[in-house]
């Protein structure tokens, strides 16, 4: 069964059209007109297609027709060197609707528009919907016969625009166009207009030749144009405007539209745009307009031709190099955009994707180069060779895995892909993407270069892995060494699999084994209270995802460390060098990690915020656990109220003050039975006969302690620091009462 893309050209998208015929369909090299779009089988009925039409457009089925589009023409035209076929398609037939049997397939089959899109049992049709009018419908069958539906447009040579205007039906015969164009557009009444033939893309035809001025049919585009007075021509001319609807309509002709993609993903600039240029534009006047586009030195830039999607040649600024004879010596031939986008496969196909490159040299000089150093520790992470070479400094560390995938042996039945990373203290310091600019990479004289490979259910060895696992601190529930137990696990890995960060680099392909392997080692290296979230996940990455949730985003011990670093953060006013902008750059950059750190901002965020900053010794008890508590509750600090927060806090500090009680009472029962005399005066007895120091020193000394710091003397307690101890704590009452 076919299915069939059926694009509808409609009165509203034909008045926002610039271009050639109704619409810009199938043209490889500009952008498509936006479409109304539907889908449909070729079996399904027309009438029945046109009931879906009509309400998606929100019309009654009677409110409108449908009209067959058919090529008029095909010529082959050439500009440059690319020669393109340009089709007129335009509305020569209304879609029968006397037939209930009529399908979509018999509208193509009867000779419509359609055509093979590359992709099985795919189809493009397009009809054009007339919006159909009373006093037209109104007339005989005879009379209709005599008249035609043909389509109009203005090329406004102020705005330097060709906008469409809409269609009319007139008699046989276009003398009449004229009048009916100025009773359709009340301010051109005492204008003189300039009519043409829109023949096809790129070909207009005078209507001051009467020689087919009275042969229109249906679906012919005529242009007209407000003749200009002396003065606007001078204006326009000054600025290189254009002034006639023929030399703009060989500018439309000769427009291309080009695609540019960073050669490198990991450039400093990756952004992707594109340009419209003529064809004959050369590469001066595209890098200049590129230069505008991205605000860069059009020196410092270097471009690259494509095929399939991919890149291809670097385009040099001076155009090809060519032996012109032996007489005449070696010149370069100036490539314009036409030359550019040219398939060296293809002469009749456009490849219009240009790759870029940002330099630090200007194009056509000599590019800097580095020694690469390379280990290579192969399929079994041990040291196999060490390899030496010259790279460009604009290569990627993509180009050195190449260069060296042919200089080393792999295994047998390997993938034969390399991996690349750098090394310290044992350990994986960091893994290369492949993207890199090698400029940009430090150390190149020490990578480490091991083969890619797959794990199997039979190689995995899990007493192994525990083994390796020993070395790895496990993960604190509150997140505070989260990034060393992630670097240390990834290590570990690492060395098991030998593919580098394996849990933080996009792209990797795991298989079973390996999968099992991230499970198990996150279950063996994480707090008990995190046993469970790693248990339900669906996979081994998959808890990995809910751990870095957790402590990427919503640790409430990240918030405050950075609010901490804020309110510590203060302008250096014994330095005189120092900028109020720098400051607040460091203020500005420490606010946006609060924010990516998870943090939402509300009024009740901002007061719980200040609120747990008020409390005292937040590195000491009783509030030393209070954002491991807030951590450790479902959705972790996120979702915090500030009831719950009050409520924790209170839960810490009665906590605490129930093991103080317990501690300082049964220290209060020894001293009343053993020191009826004050404690102060024990401590002068002791310190007047160092001979026969007190039998409670170290009692003394932790109850002084608590009596002066946890319990501080009011003066309302009638009590004095001479008074004896087992006095003051009789009248104080049990530790923790009024």
């Amino acid at each position: 069964m076919n299915t069939y893309i059926i694009k509808i050209i409609t009165a509203e998208s034909f008045r926002k059209h610039e271009g050639f015929d109704l619409a810009i369909l199938d043209d490889k090299t500009l952008p498509s007109s936006t479409l109304w779009t539907l889908t449909a089988y070729d079996s399904e009925h027309f009438l029945d297609f046109k009931s879906r039409l009509a309400q998606k457009l929100h019309y009654s089925p009677n409110q409108f027709r449908l009209w067959v589009l058919e090529e008029r023409d095909i010529q082959q035209i050439t500009y440059g060197s690319v020669p393109q076929q340009r089709k007129a398609l335009r509305p020569r037939r209304v879609v029968p609707e006397n037939d209930a049997e009529l399908t979509i397939g018999g509208v193509h089959r009867n000779g419509s528009n359609t055509y093979y899109s590359g992709y099985s049992s795919t189809y493009h049709l397009t009809l054009y919907l007339e919006l159909l009018q009373p006093e037209r419908e109104a007339l005989s069958s005879e009379a209709k016969k005599k008249q035609s539906m043909i389509f109009v447009k203005q090329f406004d040579a102020l705005k330097q625009k060709l906008t469409g205007i809409g269609h009319f039906y007139v008699d046989h015969g276009a003398s009449s166009l004229s009048r009916l164009i100025k009773t359709h557009m009340n301010h051109l009444n005492n204008k003189d207009l300039e009519l043409y033939e829109e023949v096809r893309p790129g070909t207009i035809w005078s209507m001051k030749d009467r020689s087919y001025y009275n042969s229109c049919s249906d679906g012919d585009i005529f242009c007209f144009q407000v003749l200009l007075s002396d003065q606007e021509r001078v204006v326009l001319e000054r600025q290189k405007l254009y002034v006639d609807l023929v030399p703009y309509y060989d500018h439309l002709e000769k427009l291309v539209l080009v695609q540019f993609k960073p050669r490198h993903p990991a450039m400093a600039s990756t952004i992707e745009f594109s340009l419209i240029f003529n064809k004959t534009s050369t590469y001066d006047q595209m890098a200049e307009a590129f230069s505008k586009r991205l605000q860069h030195n059009p020196k410092l830039l270097r471009f690259t031709t494509s095929h399939e999607g991919n890149p291809q040649d670097v385009i040099h600024p001076k155009g090809k190099f060519i032996n012109r004879s032996s007489y005449y010596g070696c010149s370069h031939k100036e490539e314009t955009v036409a030359d550019m986008i040219k398939s060296p496969h293809d002469e009749n196909k456009v490849n219009n994707i240009l790759f870029y490159e940002i330099l630090d040299l200007p194009t056509g000089e000599i590019q800097p180069k580095g020694t690469v150093k390379v280990t290579w520790t192969g399929a079994h992470n041990r040291e196999e060779g060490k390899y030496s070479f010259l790279m460009s400094m604009t290569s990627t560390m993509k180009d050195v895995a190449d260069k060296l995938s042919t200089m080393v042996k792999f295994s047998p039945n390997s993938s034969r892909k390399i991996t690349l990373f750098t090394t310290q203290l044992g350990q994986i310091q960091k893994s290369f993407t492949g993207q890199e600019i090698l400029k940009d990479v430090k150390h190149l004289d020490d990578i480490y270069a091991a083969e890619v490979g797959t794990m199997t259910l039979k190689q995995y060895d899990p007493a192994a892995m525990l083994n390796m696992l020993g070395f790895v601190t496990k993960l604190n529930v509150d997140g505070s060494n989260y990034h060393q137990w992630l670097r240390a696990l990834e290590s570990v890995l690492g060395m098991a699999t030998g593919k580098v960060k394996l849990l933080t680099t996009p792209g990797h392909t795991l298989s079973d084994a390996e999968d099992l392997m991230i499970k198990q080692a996150i279950t063996a290296s994480v707090d008990d209270s995190l046993f469970m979230t790693v248990l339900e996940a669906e996979s081994g990455m998959a808890a990995f995802v809910e751990i870095q949730k957790r402590y990427t985003f919503h640790s409430r011990s990240g918030h405050i460390a950075i609010m901490k670093e804020i309110l510590e953060t203060k302008f250096n006013m014994d330095d005189n060098t120092a900028k109020i902008a720098s400051h607040f750059g460091r203020i500005k950059a420490l606010a946006d990690k609060l924010f990516i750190s998870g943090f939402k901002l509300s009024k009740e965020s901002f007061i719980g915020l200040f609120f747990h900053l008020s409390l005292p010794n937040l590195d000491l008890k009783p509030f030393v656990n209070l954002c491991r508590r807030i951590d450790e509750r479902p959705g972790g600090a996120s979702i915090v109220s500030n009831q719950e927060l009050v409520e924790i806090a209170q839960t810490e500090l009665d906590h605490f003050r129930l093991l103080h009680q317990n501690t300082v009472s049964g220290q209060s029962v020894l001293l009343m039975q053993a020191c009826p005399t004050s404690l102060e005066s024990e401590r002068e007895d002791r310190d007047e006969n160092q001979a026969n120091p007190g039998p409670l020193k170290d009692q003394i000394d932790k109850v002084l302690l608590v009596r002066r710091r946890s319990f501080p003397l009011t003066q309302n307690s009638g009590l004095d620091r001479n008074t004896p101890i087992g006095t003051w704590l009789v009248e104080r009452g049990p530790v923790g009462t009024s």
